[in-house]
Order: structure tokens, then C-alpha cells, then sequence
């Protein structure tokens, strides 16, 4: 006679097996027909041109976090206002308290400016002799046309 560990372990140990098992079936009587084109990298239907390893923008990073902050803010919201009238003021107070941290950050990420998607061209200065530093003409009308 199983006890009740018993059971589950042979129920796990069925579900090993038979995915074990379709996994080889499945190894066995696929085609493999290696090309060029199927061993080649998918990039979303487009070829693949350049290298891999390229720098991009930090602001797809900093809007990822930010998304994941607010999401995870949203995952503890739901449970908590299932339970706070158990607790009263002291449930309300401390999600207040989240809440507010939350917002605090997030109105620092908007003056920092990481936030903005259109940062301005940054000024580079050039120095030339007898005159100092002027701006470079070239970059100031680049930047000018960047912010309007």
C-alpha cells in the first residue's frame, strides 16, 4: 500500500517518463535537414546584418525597470486590498506609505529627465587658438534642429 507521498512521487516520476519519452520519439523521427538558412540567426523576419553585440539606448533599460517597478507596485496592491479592512488604518497607512515611496521615485526618474525620449544634442565645445573656446557652428545647428 502507497501512502500519500507515495502516490505523488509516482505521479511525478509518470510525468518525467512520459515527457522523457515523447521528447526521444520526438528526436527520433523528426527530419534533420540542416541549411544555411535555418542554421542562420532569427531577427524577427528581417536578415540579420552587422554585428550582434552593438550599444543601445540606456532609455529602453531605464523604461523597462520603471514598467517592472509599477508592475510589481500593481501586484501588491491586489492583495492588499483584498485584507485591509482586517487591519484598518495601519493596512492604510503603511500601503500609503508604499504608494508615496513609489511616486517619490518616480517623480525623481521625471526630473532627472531619463524619462524623456527626445534629450537634447549635448554641447561640445572646441577650443581654437587666439579666439578660446566657441562652440562648433555644425553641432549648433545639428542641436537646434533636434529641439524643434
Amino acid at each position: 500500500m502507497l501512502t500519500e507521498f507515495g502516490k505523488v512521487f509516482l505521479f511525478m516520476l509518470l510525468g518525467i517518463l512520459v515527457v522523457a519519452a515523447s521528447m526521444i520519439a520526438a528526436w527520433i523521427l523528426r527530419p534533420n535537414r540542416p541549411s544555411h538558412e535555418k542554421l542562420s540567426t532569427y531577427e524577427c523576419g528581417e536578415d540579420p546584418v552587422g554585428e550582434s553585440w552593438i550599444r543601445f539606448n540606456i532609455r529602453f533599460y531605464v523604461v523597462a525597470l520603471m514598467f517592472l517597478i509599477f508592475d510589481v507596485e500593481v501586484v501588491l496592491l491586489f492583495p492588499w486590498a483584498v485584507v485591509y479592512k482586517d487591519f484598518g488604518w495601519y493596512a492604510f497607512g503603511a500601503m500609503a506609505v508604499f504608494v508615496f515611496l513609489i511616486f517619490v521615485g518616480f517623480a525623481y526618474e521625471l526630473g532627472k529627465g531619463d524619462l524623456r525620449w527626445d534629450k537634447p544634442v549635448p554641447r561640445i565645445p572646441r577650443y581654437e587658438k587666439g579666439v578660446g573656446v566657441i562652440e562648433d557652428p555644425v553641432r549648433r545647428e545639428e542641436r537646434e534642429e533636434v529641439l524643434t
